[in-house]
């Protein structure tokens, strides 16, 4: 009986991998069989690097949402990563535990908060300020990028909050006893054997950043041109999918299927990157 369930439980756990695989699979299959021939029909410069999207006049040009989307993230990254991060090293190794029981549910409710809500907070609070600061509409790359950069903070806790722990404690016991203090033994025994961890966490946010809509749509402005700088409006590649798949049709909806083929490419170059610099750390 023993023998069978142990079978029985290696199927199982084999079926549900190849089902992930197969996910994925099908996911490539859909994306590249619909939108090559897209990109083939419009030209693959023209439409990179194309500055004009105007699909009644049969110009699918993505440069500006591919310009938007990185500033977007960009910004998403120079907000969120240095908060996460931080916070990840003080609820893992400085928070006293009454403060934790409040803060460690408070990180983990953040990431339950559907992304309608965060767009909803950025049209109704962040817009109107960022308006009286800065003049314009308060639609803008910095006001998404903030909004994208507190988004992105409960993944990048949660992992890195968890890689850090993952250290054994030998490693901060040991700078203990050569005569490092409590946050030097931190910040140069314990983080650097968590930075696979923390960069994993670093590129799960980089791809929810990449991947968000609702949130991003409210508040970056829509327009399709790139921005002059951060005060002006901006349209995502997700953003752009979005707003037009629902009355797309024929090489439209080609090309916004092909869109979301360099939006796919974007996040596995993301994760080739990440795979290469770890391997190259652990050579």
């Amino acid at each position: 009986m023993k023998n069978f369930k142990e079978i029985f439980m290696k199927i199982v756990f084999l079926i549900a991998a190849l089902a992930s695989i197969g996910a994925v699979i099908l996911i490539c299959v859909f994306l590249f069989a619909n939108g090559i021939p897209a990109i083939k029909e419009i030209g693959l410069f023209d439409f990179l690097l194309g500055d004009t999207w105007r699909p009644g006049n049969d110009l699918y040009g993505i440069w500006p949402m591919i310009v938007g989307s990185i500033y977007v993230t960009a910004g998403a990254i120079i907000v969120g990563v240095p908060i996460g991060v931080l916070t990840a090293i003080y609820l893992a190794r400085f928070c006293p535990p009454r403060i934790y029981r409040i803060a460690k549910p408070a990180v983990s409710l953040m990431a339950g908060i559907p992304s309608i809500i965060y767009g909803f907070f950025g049209l109704v609070v962040m817009v109107p300020i960022m308006r009286e600061l800065f003049g314009g509409s308060g639609k803008s790359v910095l006001t998404a990028s903030i909004l994208l950069g507190i988004m992105i903070l409960p993944t990048i806790v949660s992992v890195s909050e968890s890689a850090i722990r993952a250290v054994p404690n030998s490693y901060y016991e040991g700078a203990l006893a050569l005569g490092a203090s409590h946050e030097r033994s931190v910040f140069f025994a314990t983080l650097p054997a968590a930075k696979s961890g923390i960069l994993a966490g670093i590129v799960l946010g980089i791809g929810r950043a990449i991947g968000e809509t609702m949130a991003v749509i409210m508040i970056a402005g829509n327009q399709t041109e790139i921005p002059g700088s951060i005060f002006e409006g901006v349209r995502t590649l997700t953003a752009n999918i979005v707003l037009e798949m629902g009355y797309a049709a024929d090489l439209h909806r080609e090309a916004l299927i092909a869109t979301a083929v360099v939006l796919f490419v974007f996040i596995l170059l993301i994760n080739l990157l990440l795979s290469l610099f770890r391997g190259r750390k652990e050579a």
